[in-house]
């Protein structure tokens, strides 16, 4: 076996590379080039891990390189995305071809070089605004910002060659994935970033949806089994816990871990337009524990306060937290 992880420079994909090393597979990791030779969270993974991982240097939207990248591989774990939903209303074309060209190219690379197991990455996302909950994987889709139909269209695009080529393909789906590494696009980093630097007048978006926070553990380890023993095959799977919280309860939660007062304003410019916001999200891993005998480590209230802890301690390290720029609003 050996495993082409795109994305490997990512939050979610540095700790996927770091799980697959532990358990003794050959990994190769795609980072996204960039003329600092930086190969992202990975150039933060302790070097006796990197030192089993071929890393390649390169753009998921550049089809001759994936399809060459990808020759002597068994597996693909693919990751590479755009997934910042604020900057997809005014960046579209950017991720349609990165999210969707991009999940093209791997897909056509894994059916010429006849691979044993594609795992794609969608999100939750995908689902908008719940409809009724807890969300199973036959919930509608409804694309309520730009991110969400690319996302859309590559989950089509990967069931699409499962059913016409016999492409042994999974889709994994997660719900709000948090942890260490995670970049402050997302609202648990944005809290503790600011709370870290002394903020007393916390600056978020909306904080009355809710959604369902998976720790990147308890994610990494369902691909983990997914990819090791060929689960899923031609399936669409959820990762969430089925525990959901608001976003206001999360800051309360967050600032009593860190131990600081805090009030909470809304800033506008934070806010997704009304019709693009998702209000809920909670998930039914049934379908997880059914196929990839998977549970959350980390489950409702203290699961998720337990997490929350570890991944604080992270953040409040100096050297990690410099890489965060706490008064700027990230997209």
């Amino acid at each position: 076996m050996k495993v082409l992880v795109t994305g490997a420079d990512g939050f979610i994909g540095s700790h996927l590379v770091e799980r697959l090393v532990e358990a003794g597979i050959s990994v190769k990791a795609l980072v996204y080039y960039n003329s600092f030779s930086s190969w992202g969270w990975l150039d933060t993974v302790d070097k006796s891990v990197m030192r089993q991982v071929e890393v390649t240097v390169g753009d998921i939207r550049d089809a001759s390189y994936v399809d060459r990248i990808t020759a002597d591989c068994t597996h693909i774990l693919h990751l590479a995305a755009l997934i910042g939903i604020p900057y997809s209303y005014q960046a579209a074309e950017s991720y349609v071809q990165t999210n969707v060209l991009g999940t093209l190219n791997v897909l056509e690379a894994a059916r010429r070089h006849s691979l044993s197991h594609v795992i794609c990455t969608s999100t939750s996302e995908t689902y908008g605004s719940a409809q009724y909950v807890p969300m199973d994987e036959s919930h509608p889709l409804v694309a309520q910002s730009p991110y969400a139909a690319t996302k859309i269209s590559a989950d089509h695009l990967a069931m699409s060659y499962f059913r016409s080529f016999d492409l042994p393909v999974t889709i994994i789906r997660p719900f709000n994935t948090f942890g260490p590494r995670q970049s402050a696009r997302a609202v648990i980093p944005t809290i503790i970033t600011q709370l870290a630097a002394g903020v007393k007048n916390l600056q978020l978006g909306s904080v009355d949806p809710t959604r369902d926070f998976t720790y990147v553990s308890d994610t990494v380890q369902a691909f983990y089994l997914a990819v090791k023993d060929h689960l899923g095959i031609g399936e669409i799977i959820n990762l969430g816990t089925g525990y959901e919280i608001s976003i206001a309860s999360l800051a309360q939660i967050i600032s009593s871990v860190m131990d600081v007062e805090v009030d909470v304003s809304i800033d506008l410019e934070r806010k997704r337009p009304s019709a693009s916001e998702v209000e809920r999200l909670l998930a039914d891993n049934s379908k997880a524990k059914r196929i990839l005998d998977w549970s959350p480590k980390y489950q409702g209230s203290e699961g998720l306060a337990e997490a929350l802890s570890a991944t604080v301690d992270w953040y409040l390290i100096p050297e990690n937290r410099v890489k965060f720029k706490a008064q700027a609003y990230n997209i």
